[in-house]
């Protein structure tokens, strides 16, 4: 299990992470971790025909990983669970319906943020083919959240 997983076993949603880190040989590595593409059916909009019928949206998601130990062990076990962060993403966006996809990516990122202690997240959601009465391919908004410094302290960390 990667550092970073076993400093929080018992969380279960949100995270991203900043943090680099040397490994004893000068060089310092930083692990960004890049799903694009993810399509989930939901049940989210504006209209409350949006919210009933459903609709595709599409999910890029983007977080650094702190204390990836992978990149010196080359074991699955050290780093982050690719299905794992999709099963976050899946089940935030399916388990309530939100007006906004601005709510939405921002919980899809504060559960990615607590999963892996991560000190920043960026969350992109669309909607190919929205409902609207030009045609347009998609439309999307993209969140960043970054933790705080005074969340650092909080957590113990110095600044």
């Amino acid at each position: 299990m990667p550092r970073c997983l076993r400093e929080a076993p018992d969380l279960r949603e949100a995270g991203n992470c900043v943090a680099m880190e040397s490994h004893g040989n000068g060089i310092e590595s930083r692990v960004e971790v890049d799903l694009r593409g993810l399509s989930i059916y939901t049940h989210h909009g504006v209209s409350d025909a949006e919210q009933e019928i459903g609709q595709r949206l599409e999910f890029d998601i983007a977080f650094d990983v702190p204390d990836c130990d992978a990149v010196l062990t080359d074991r699955i076990d050290d780093t982050v669970d690719y299905a794992e962060v999709c099963d976050i993403v899946a089940l935030a966006a399916t388990e309530r319906s939100y007006r906004t996809l601005e709510r939405l990516a921002q919980v899809v990122g504060q559960r990615l943020m607590e999963r892996y202690r991560c000190e920043s997240v960026r969350v992109r959601a669309a909607k190919p083919e929205p409902p609207l009465p030009l045609a347009i391919q998609e439309v999307g908004v993209e969140v960043t959240q970054e933790r705080g410094e005074a969340e650092d302290e909080e957590n113990g960390e110095e600044a």
